[in-house]
């Protein structure tokens, strides 16, 4: 296994033209789960999958969904109207008042629901075939690779202080890149760092918004990783004034590594939003991650990765797979095993055990879908480490 090494991960912003297809897409969601706690509609018979274009002053929803009727084109335009709102686009290309929507959305296919839906004394089966990975390790206090951890936290930090207003000459586009050196399988030092960030003012120079975004970068990432020999690329092209869908044509599900690992782990190459968890490339990927991250919070390996792989209509994952890539302190045969028997990994058991019914996928949709804080409200829950001393004991 390499010990000395350079590693290189990206972010993209709320406002990529991408992310705001995957908020619309997960708006969706969250309003068809939403609607039907309102109106007493059975939450497991929600069925979304949404996919959203966005390019100059133009919104196109389609896909198929299946839930309360009064989820409408009508509620669906209002809802993409205070996504782009929100985000942060009035810009002359793209502004949430002026843009122009079409709606695309129709039934369920029979033919799919027939095979993922429960019936008699068949249990619900997945939505889809595929393979879903997980994965955690110790770099970071949130179990993350760090360069894409922090490649995150820098763009959240700069949104931030766009919101408050702190900084009104930031648009809601931008980009990061972090490429960080390991010694000893351990990120010492960022060597070079990229930030793409859009600008409303269009006289600004690549000096003017390094000015601006540097002393964010150094709130965010620790000290010493930054150095006298780190490279900056600040809009390296000079300028970065058109941005979002106006700009660059955006589409849901375009931004699966930066969703997940940062290229520091397996994907299976399904995309996340715009999805209800009864879709394994979504519900098993965080179950995935939720097991990963157990087991290296339960000190039982500083890496763990996680494969799941599923049939469509079929309730039982087809394999479970666990590397610990040469850190573990088990046998890894035996912690596939004990993974199996401590989670239920049927869809409908992921779903119960993480609480996937409910309105929280909105949130999701920019700076990663892992490495943040489980909430309240059941947000984010597979990132909880509840699991932990359970497998410590049944391995001990």
């Amino acid at each position: 296994m390499r010990k000395d090494y350079l590693f290189t991960s990206e972010s993209v912003s709320e406002g990529h033209p991408d992310k705001v297809c995957d908020r619309i897409s997960d708006e969706i969601v969250d309003l068809f789960f939403r609607t039907a706690e309102e109106e007493g509609y059975d939450p497991a018979l929600v069925r979304v999958a949404a996919e959203t274009l966005a390019t100059t002053n133009k919104v196109v929803v389609a896909g198929e969904v299946r839930g309360p009727a009064s989820v409408n084109a009508e509620a669906v335009e209002q809802l993409v109207r205070d996504a782009v709102k929100d985000i942060g686009y009035e810009q002359e290309g793209f502004h949430w008042e002026n843009l122009s929507f079409e709606y695309l959305l129709h039934e369920q296919s029979a033919d799919i629901a027939q095979g993922v839906d429960a019936a008699g004394n068949k249990d619900e089966g997945a939505g889809d075939q595929g393979i879903m990975f997980g994965y955690a390790c110790t770099e970071t206090p949130d179990l993350m690779p760090a360069p894409i951890h922090y490649a995150h936290r820098i763009l959240q930090r700069l949104a931030y202080m766009r919101r408050k207003g702190a900084e009104p000459k930031l648009g809601p586009d931008a980009k990061s890149q972090l490429t960080m050196r390991y010694e000893d399988g351990k990120p010492v030092e960022i060597t070079q760092i990229v930030i793409s960030h859009q600008h409303l003012d269009e006289s600004l120079t690549s000096d003017d918004v390094r000015a601006i975004v540097e002393p964010y970068v150094r709130e965010v990432v620790p000290g010493d990783w930054l150095t006298e020999n780190t490279a900056w690329h600040v809009n390296p092209t000079g300028k970065f004034f058109i941005g979002g869908p106006d700009g660059d044509c955006g589409l849901t599900g375009r931004k699966i590594i930066v969703d997940t690992y940062g290229g520091a782990a397996p994907h299976g190459g399904g995309a996340f939003s715009g999805k209800d968890p009864t879709k394994v490339d979504r519900s098993a990927a965080y179950a995935a991650r939720y097991l990963a991250k157990n087991v290296v919070a339960a000190g039982l390996a500083e890496k763990c990765t996680i494969q799941l792989s599923y049939a469509i209509g079929v309730a039982e994952p087809l394999s479970l797979y666990a590397d610990t890539h040469g850190t573990g302190e088990v046998d890894e045969a035996r912690l596939e095993q004990v993974l199996r028997e401590i989670m239920d990994l049927r869809p409908r058991g992921i779903r119960e055990h993480l609480k996937l019914n409910r309105p929280i996928y909105a949130r999701t949709a920019a700076y990663g879908h892992f490495g943040r804080p489980a909430e309240k409200d059941g947000g984010f829950s597979w990132e909880r480490i509840d699991l932990a001393d359970e497998l410590k004991r049944a391995l001990a």
